[in-house]
């Protein structure tokens, strides 16, 4: 296993908000590896942290003791094409296993709307796509490896260790290092996409025939205007209307891109401008129609940085939280530049799981990078936790343990197993102190 030198430890995720710089950095190249830093680790008192591809706005990579990067842990590739599972690192990133999964005629049943993140960092957060029969990624997940706090390596799935596959799916890496999952999988399918403007009281009134009538639902509400964008996702049988090249650039890249971090940087320099360029933005991207293969429809690129909270709350909730959040955004001492984004998941058996026992809604707040966000992001999460909300693992939220435990029924359960996967802590840091306790 290599280590690298000392001036090589600094770390910073893609929002650029956690920065931390580790003593040493792990690099195994296999389970054993990573069996034996673990229990190195142990014996000499330090802590680990494994860390993936630096998405999650939180703290939850940060460490100052061992960092551990997996991207070249190699466990193997397994596909059992006629069973519809993937065995792979957990380590590979989900842009490389879409391209996998598509080289043999497989697909992710469901994605979120980026694929940089790593297998075992989407899962551990609970990231999720949108769908109203769709849980978050992690429960496509059949069956997985952790390597435990004492380098005990488990192989867990509902009938060897049910206890911890029930916890480890989404576990904030608490419980151990993931090194290998395996994924149920479904056959390669097409999108057909349909993004359009509309009035949000128009949306808002039809939402429950709207989320019936298609596989997959979100809509972008644009601060300071009554409008929204939606899109809707369904399976279709052929890849017969895919987007020319020139609309997917001019649209994906130039308008959601290069024109966007544009205005926002105009709106940074001139906040009163703000109003204006929601209003502009909410106009800008016109309806289209197309079809393309499963993750090109489901993930699109960002290069625009921003800092996210991301709440979800009971469905039924949503009308509330939505009108309250645009108070919030009225009565803020500054502007607010993006979108808030709308989706919808099913609910779950997973324990720290947002959609744990319950549909959901997804209200997700952003801000442009240098703006100030902290009240935008308190007043929406007051407002959100009085309506049961439960903070999204991988974005800014200010809950500690104290506050989060009465929001999970399993809370207890996911405890008493932290304290056996993990007796000394060794996969804390001071952010799961915070949120988990001590």
């Amino acid at each position: 296993m290599a280590a690298t030198a000392p001036l090589a430890t600094a770390w910073t995720n893609w929002a650029g908000n956690q920065r931390s710089t580790a003593t040493t950095i792990l690099r195994p190249t296999s389970v054993t590896d990573v069996a034996e830093a673990v229990r190195a680790a142990a014996a000499n008192g330090q802590r680990i942290r494994a860390v993936g591809s630096g998405h999650s706005f939180t703290a939850v990579a940060v460490t100052d003791g061992h960092r551990m990067e997996l991207d070249a842990l190699d466990t193997g590739v397994r596909v059992d094409a006629e069973r519809r599972l993937v065995t792979v690192p957990a380590g590979m990133t989900l842009r490389t296993l879409n391209g996998l999964l598509a080289a043999h005629g497989l697909a992710l049943p469901n994605l979120g709307d980026i694929d940089a993140q790593t297998v075992a960092g989407a899962i551990s957060t609970g990231t999720h796509g949108t769908g109203a029969g769709y849980g978050c990624l992690s429960t496509f997940v059949e069956a997985l490896t952790l390597v435990t706090g004492t380098g005990e390596v488990l192989r867990c799935s509902p009938d060897e260790h049910p206890d911890v596959f029930a916890a480890a799916r989404v576990s904030l890496g608490a419980l151990g290092v993931l090194v290998e999952v395996t994924l149920r999988c479904v056959d390669a399918f097409v999108l057909h996409a349909h993004e359009r403007p509309a009035p949000l009281a128009a949306v808002l009134g039809e939402l429950p025939e709207l989320i019936e009538a298609h596989d997959h639902v979100e809509f972008y509400w644009f601060p300071y205007t009554d409008r929204v964008q939606v899109k809707t996702n369904d399976r279709v049988p052929a890849d017969d209307r895919p987007l020319p090249r020139w609309r997917g650039w001019l649209d994906d890249e130039f308008l959601s891109n290069t024109v966007f971090a544009g205005a926002c940087r105009l709106g940074r320099a001139v906040p009163a401008l703000a109003p204006r360029i929601s209003a502009v933005s909410a106009r800008a991207l016109t309806e289209r129609r197309y079809t393309g293969r499963s993750d090109r429809v489901f993930c699109t690129p960002r290069r625009v940085r921003f800092v996210e909270m991301e709440y979800a709350v009971p469905r039924a909730a949503l009308p509330e939280a939505l009108d309250a959040l645009r108070r919030i955004v009225d009565g803020l001492p500054f502007k607010v530049l993006f979108p808030v984004e709308i989706r919808f998941t099913a609910a779950d058996d997973i324990w720290l799981s947002h959609g744990y026992g319950r549909d959901s809604a997804y209200l997700a707040v952003h801000q442009y990078v240098g703006m100030p966000y902290e009240p935008y992001f308190r007043a929406f999460e007051q407002v959100a936790a009085g309506l049961g909300g439960r903070p999204h693992w991988g974005k800014l939220h200010y809950r500690d343990a104290a506050s989060l435990a009465p929001a999970y029924p399993r809370w207890p359960d996911f405890q008493s197993l932290r304290t056996r996967l993990d007796p000394d802590h060794l996969f804390t840091n001071p952010h799961l102190t915070h949120v988990l306790g001590a």
